[in-house]
């Protein structure tokens, strides 16, 4: 006799329990962090680059860095005092919002303070970008271009033509102007003339030691 539908248990999906599961370990690994590090710093990014950051992580491999998933290291460390892993981590919690992450160290306060003050690097725009400054590109020959390149150039809005060859730029043209919201065109051409406006940084917004203090950094 075939078995009733109506009996038949309904489990989650396969996605479902592993999305969980990645949940639950990271919440786990984060208070792991909590228990074997001295310091944990919340930080917020400036023009995000996936690259830049994991030249950051290379560059304080003694340390741990989570970025994203603010919701789960925020249950993590217990969105109020009184369920937080560790006193005073409500407050650490509270400042994850928008582009933000945690990182945890053992390092001094004053190292990790003037370190991240000084690090910055340049990179080129994106579209949607604020643009920083007025870029303009004189007429002349542009023989950093290859004369294959000119039906793009043309394309971008370049008043261009080939002279025995070599792309010529017929006259001055204003990529940008500061304050411009930039374009998918104006981005490509401020990276084929190789002028970075964006500017990757890193903020610490706040710390917290095993002591249970809590400090704001700006």
């Amino acid at each position: 006799m075939p078995k009733s539908k109506r009996n038949r248990a309904v489990s989650l999906t396969k996605a479902k329990k592993k999305g969980l599961e990645l949940k639950t370990g990271l919440v786990k690994e984060i208070q792991e962090c909590v228990d074997n590090y001295a310091f944990i710093y919340v930080f917020s990014v400036e023009n995000m680059r996936n690259s830049k950051l994991k030249e950051v992580r290379n560059e304080w491999k003694h340390s741990r860095f989570f970025f994203g998933k603010n919701k789960v290291m925020t249950i993590a460390l217990g969105r109020e005092k009184e369920g937080e892993y560790r006193e005073n981590l409500h407050k650490i919690a509270n400042n994850l919002k928008g582009q933000c992450g945690l990182m945890f160290t053992n390092q001094a306060k004053d190292d990790v303070v003037k370190w991240f003050k000084d690090y910055s690097e340049l990179d080129f725009a994106r579209s949607g970008n604020e643009a920083t400054s007025n870029i303009t590109i004189d007429a002349g020959a542009l023989e950093q271009f290859q004369h294959s390149m000119e039906p793009q150039l043309r394309q971008l809005g370049l008043n261009t033509t080939l002279k025995k060859g070599v792309i010529t730029l017929q006259s001055d043209f204003q990529i940008c102007k500061e304050g411009d919201t930039l374009t998918p065109e104006q981005a490509r051409l401020l990276k084929l003339f190789g002028n970075p406006l964006a500017e990757f940084h890193i903020s610490l917004l706040s710390m917290w030691s095993k002591s249970g203090v809590y400090e704001e950094l700006t």
